[in-house]
Order: structure tokens, then sequence, then C-alpha cells
């Protein structure tokens, strides 16, 4: 594991968990309002944790052949980077609201950064992840009903940066229903599949996943205190 910290800073992050789901509007709304007050010297760095109803997004990229079944679900244009997601209940959203003039300005090594996050947490868990070219997002091997080798995404990545600081950033598959996802082509891409903790046995609550993300969030992004 690279515990290498790239983007360190001393602030105290706030790390703030919704348990009931949030409404997606809501969420953008409340973002945008924390990120305008960060920017302005307001408000200090904050991690919000939360799951959404079920629903798709559609990032800046988004191709509308993309979306499959427009009427399945509500569907939200978003200011976040890539293309078609789902969020729904099941599924860790992970929205990161950091100050990237403390952290190196470096977009790029912030998403890679975000990456290196999601397969820490998942290789507490046994989980052997990681990039593919070309793809964004967290990938896993694993093998299909005919036990044939595939490739699937178990967490997706979009963000955003205003001003120097991001918001958006992660979602990670616990135990969402994985039929939802046939809706769109999850970021664009059709010939490869989606995947969740449950769906590769790893049969972990949402609490446990919320738990080991905060240990490797400490060991890459620095010091949290818990609202």
């Amino acid at each position: 594991m690279n515990t290498q910290r790239a983007l360190y800073s001393p602030t105290q992050t706030i790390w703030h968990t919704s348990r009931a789901p949030i409404p997606y509007p809501d969420a953008v709304a409340r973002m945008e309002a924390h990120v305008a007050a960060m920017a302005q010297g307001r408000a200090t760095e904050r991690v919000w944790l939360l799951e959404h109803p079920a629903l798709y997004t559609a990032g800046t990229s988004a191709n509308e052949t993309d979306l499959i079944s427009p009427d399945r679900f509500p569907v939200f244009k978003t200011g976040r980077g890539g293309q078609y997601t789902y969020h729904g209940p099941g599924q860790r959203v992970g929205y990161f609201m950091l100050d990237l003039k403390t952290r190196g300005r470096d977009v790029r090594a912030y998403v890679r950064e975000l990456e290196a996050l999601v397969m820490d947490t998942l290789g507490t868990f046994g989980v052997e992840s990681g990039r593919r070219e070309g793809r964004v997002g967290v990938w896993v091997n694993t093998t299909d009903a005919q036990n044939n080798l595939k490739e699937a995404k178990i967490a997706a990545l979009g963000v955003r940066i205003r001003k120097w600081v991001s918001f958006h950033g992660i979602s990670i598959n616990v135990n969402p229903d994985l039929d939802h996802f046939s809706g769109i082509v999850p970021c664009g891409i059709s010939e490869h599949g989606v995947t969740s903790l449950h769906d590769l046995g790893i049969n972990i609550s949402m609490a446990e996943l919320d738990a080991a993300l905060k240990t490797s969030f400490i060991k890459r992004f620095g010091p949290v205190k818990t609202d």
C-alpha cells in the first residue's frame, strides 16, 4: 500500500456522516454553499458521507445516448466531470470539500489520491483493486457465470474544482441493486460490468466501510474531526 502523503495538509478536516438518504439537489446546494464559504475563508474543509435515493446523474461529458432508461429514475445534470452515474441505497457516496491551495494545486494528483484512497479502503477487506488505463474509477478482476475472467467497476469518481476548492468526489458500491445500473451506460463504458463488495462476497456493513475509509483518509490527507 502506498502511504505517500503527497496531498497531506495539517488542516483538520470535518468528517460528517448522514444517516438518512439525502435528495441529490439538496446535497448539491449544501456543497455549493460550503465551497463558497471555504473560498471566502469562512469555512474549513469537510468530508460528507451519505447515500442518495435511486437516481442518475449526468456529468459534463455525458452523452445522451448513454441514458438507456430516461424514465426509470430522476436524472440530474451536474457540474462534476465524467458521464452518467447511478447513485442509490447501498452505495456510499463521499463528497470531499478540500482546499487544494494547501494541497499542491495539482488536480491530477488529487484525483489519483482519491483513487488511491478507495483502493486502500477496499484493501482493508482483502479486495485487490486498481486503475485501468483510459478509464476513470477503481476496478476489480472477477469472473462471470462461466468462470471467465472479467473486469468490473466497483467505485466511481467525479470531481469539480472551484477557486481551488474541490467538491463532489467518490461512490463505492457496498450493496446497491446492481440492476439499477442497467438504465445507463455507466461512465460511458459498455464493455465492462459493475460490481459491489457484497457481490464479491465481502458482506460488510456501511459502518465498517466508513471506518476503513476514515482511516485511509487520515493516512493520505491528514487529521479529521468528527462532526
